[in-house]
């Protein structure tokens, strides 16, 4: 039996799973009341984006490494996957460098009861950035699936 199928929907679960919470939190920030406590799913994205991160990008890293064991280094050389990796690369850049803190600022203007426009405004901006994010794990996605020849 080949390990390599189930090591692949692995790997592929925490790569959607790390990046996840800072596409899907402006969306679910915006449909919970802010008159009650969230729920249980914006506690669970919540959660995966503070220490469900570092475990995540481990296990990303552990099946990444054992995929290019089994497939063998060469399979770095490829253009489309160099593409993927940089996109993703840049993804992550992104989730950690602009949409973690900012969410962290949504959540707490939202838990202070502040001013209404400016949380809408903020709120906007995150889900335009949530937006482009997801647009780049679909080309992801295509790079990996359709494996093209770039040059």
């Amino acid at each position: 039996m080949s390990w390599f199928p189930i090591l692949l929907v692995i790997h592929i679960t925490l790569a959607v799973g790390l990046l996840l919470p800072s596409v899907l939190l402006p969306f679910v920030l915006r449909r919970s009341s802010s008159d009650g406590p969230p729920g249980p799913a914006t506690r669970a994205l919540m959660a995966m984006q503070g220490t469900g991160t570092i475990i995540i990008a481990a296990g990303l890293a552990i099946t990444g490494a054992a995929m290019l064991w089994i497939l063998g280094p060469e399979l770095l050389t490829q253009p489309w996957l160099m593409v993927a990796l940089i996109l993703y690369a840049i993804n992550l850049a992104v989730a950690a460098f602009i949409s973690r803190p900012n969410l962290r600022r949504l959540i707490g203007l939202r838990q202070a009861s502040a001013d209404d426009e400016t949380w809408r405004r903020r709120a906007r901006q995150q889900r335009l950035v949530a937006y482009g994010m997801a647009g780049v794990i679909g080309v992801i996605g295509m790079l990996m699936s359709t494996k093209p020849n770039l040059w």
